[in-house]
């Protein structure tokens, strides 16, 4: 078991602002429940503060797709509208997958989805990483003059 938890170490630092430890886990653990890898994608670190998710959704259009972010929880979901048959069209092989889909993504705080874009097939969601003033670290002065934590302070003779 301790092995387990070694190797989802490193995936952790790669993943970092996206999955949480917990999902992984469970994840790892349900791994041959019907894992389903549909559709595939990528997810991508880009500078300190910025993240790109891809994902294959060949034909699917802007109306079939729907992404909606909702307590830190990234939903993409696809479902193709039924079209009207070409008269006269018969289709002798499908490979094309056009099943509906919902992917999902826990997403880290202070991450925000900054825009997406269908382009060839590739959906692609920008995140970023905004962290406010009061939340980020500063640095305290530490005074060094032997005045017991006042600052300014000075000894004088009696």
């Amino acid at each position: 078991m301790a092995n387990v938890l070694t190797l989802t170490t490193p995936l952790m630092r790669q993943t970092v602002g996206f999955d949480r430890f917990n999902d992984m886990f469970e994840q790892l653990m349900t791994a041959g429940e019907g894992f389903d890898n549909y559709p595939p994608y990528n997810i991508e670190k880009h500078g300190e503060d910025h993240y790109r998710i891809t994902m294959a959704v060949a034909g699917f259009t802007m109306e079939d797709l729907n992404i909606v972010l909702h307590d830190g929880v990234l939903s993409v979901t696809g479902a193709v509208k039924e079209k009207a048959e070409d008269a006269g069209v018969q289709v002798l092989h499908r490979g094309i997958a056009a099943r509906a889909f919902q992917r999902t993504f826990r997403l880290a705080d202070y991450i925000q989805v900054t825009d997406a874009a269908l382009e060839d097939g590739l959906l692609t969601i920008h995140l970023v990483r905004e962290v406010p003033e009061e939340k980020k670290p500063r640095t305290i002065l530490i005074n060094g003059d032997g005045a017991n934590g006042k600052a300014g302070a000075k000894k004088t003779k009696s």
